[in-house]
């Protein structure tokens, strides 16, 4: 049962948010960032783009189905720390193994609850993003500096795989670059009979070409795609993309293919983080809605997807390859966008009878 222990939240604007403890007791400093989900609290948590960051619910009761780990979408929890209106202490589903707050413990992620979640989330979306810090005592000064000094980095290279690994046999062999890869991408290719290989963020071209793929999968992952360290891993999709091979971007994917392919990337004032974001096929016309996880945009003008609430690009199309911003294997959220899956399929299809 989580306590009744004060914890607080100091913004790197001076700002202070007086709750609970729940989870792990301690200290942690991270960039706080808000998801609109009213489910799929499970994928949050264990979601690698949330690296370096403490996630805030907008939702006010999370908790209340459980933990059910075979909704984890990697084995680690990717955020730093969890804050929440209301922990569920006694979830209702069949499936579930156990509460939140005990859960927190085990995987030592600090949380806290019982905050003004709505208040915080307005103030984020009309500041933008800020770092803060979550301590036990009263907030200093020096807190409030170690939340203003505070800056993610390394982060790809942090969550991506240490090695090479062959992760299902199929009749379509696809190379995926691991730069924080959700499950549920690997579970998409897979579901299409796919031979899904697993690889290090900082693969060469040579060791991927190795494997003769027929196609090439760039996954979502944590951070600023334009951060220097990520420039060897634009380098190597430029020269993959060379080959002809068809290659799919989600998310992290979509930004450094844009900048493999001259485009830039910029910060988003709050981000899009949630299970209901609108997003528009400008070749249709129709409205789609989707999952998102991501606090950085590509500058583009020639958009095959925008986000409607903002315009800003939420896919981009070069012919063989292509790649979206948002998560069209949608765990969680809606299953809308799935057919981008088939997409890649007919693409790999149409390059090896060309």
């Amino acid at each position: 049962m989580q306590t009744t222990k004060k914890a607080y939240l100091i913004l790197e604007n001076g700002m202070v948010f007086t709750g609970y403890s729940f989870g792990k007791e301690g200290e942690i400093t991270g960039e706080v960032v808000f998801s609109t989900g009213m489910t799929g609290y499970l994928e949050t948590l264990t979601d690698p783009s949330y690296y370096g960051q403490i996630v805030l619910q907008t939702f006010p009761l999370i908790g209340n189905y459980g933990v059910i780990s075979e909704d984890f979408e990697s084995p680690d929890i990717g955020t730093k720390a969890y804050i929440v209106k209301e922990p569920c202490e006694e979830p209702s589903n069949f499936r579930s193994e156990g509460v939140l707050d005990a859960f927190l413990k085990e995987r030592g992620i600090i949380g806290l609850y019982g905050i003004d979640t709505r208040a915080l989330t307005r103030i984020i979306r009309n500041r933008g993003v800020m770092n803060g810090r979550i301590t036990l005592n009263p907030p200093t000064e020096a807190d409030r500096e170690l939340a203003k000094a505070y800056f993610v980095k390394n982060a790809i290279a942090s969550v991506s795989s240490k090695s090479v690994e062959r992760i299902s046999t199929g009749s379509r062999r696809i190379a995926l670059l691991d730069f924080g890869a959700k499950g549920g991408i690997a579970a998409e290719l897979m579901a299409r009979d796919c031979e899904v290989w697993n690889f290090p963020y900082n693969t060469s071209e040579k060791e991927i070409m190795q494997i003769k793929p027929d196609g090439i999968m760039l996954s979502n992952g944590p951070g600023d795609p334009a951060a220097p360290e990520n420039a060897v891993i634009v380098d190597t999709i430029r020269a993959v993309q060379k080959s002809g091979i068809p290659i799919f971007g989600i998310c992290m994917g979509h930004q450094l293919l844009a900048m493999a392919n001259g485009y830039k990337t910029e910060k988003l004032k709050f981000g899009h983080r949630g299970a209901n974001q609108p997003v528009k096929d400008l070749s249709t016309g129709r409205v789609y809605i989707t999952s998102q996880n991501h606090g950085y945009a590509v500058l583009a003008d020639n958009s095959s997807f925008i986000n409607v609430n903002d315009g800003s690009c939420e896919g981009l199309d070069y012919g063989n390859s292509f790649s979206v911003q948002f998560h069209p294997e949608a765990r969680g959220g809606p299953l809308d966008t799935g057919f981008l899956f088939e997409s890649f399929m007919n693409r790999l299809e149409r390059k090896r009878i060309s």
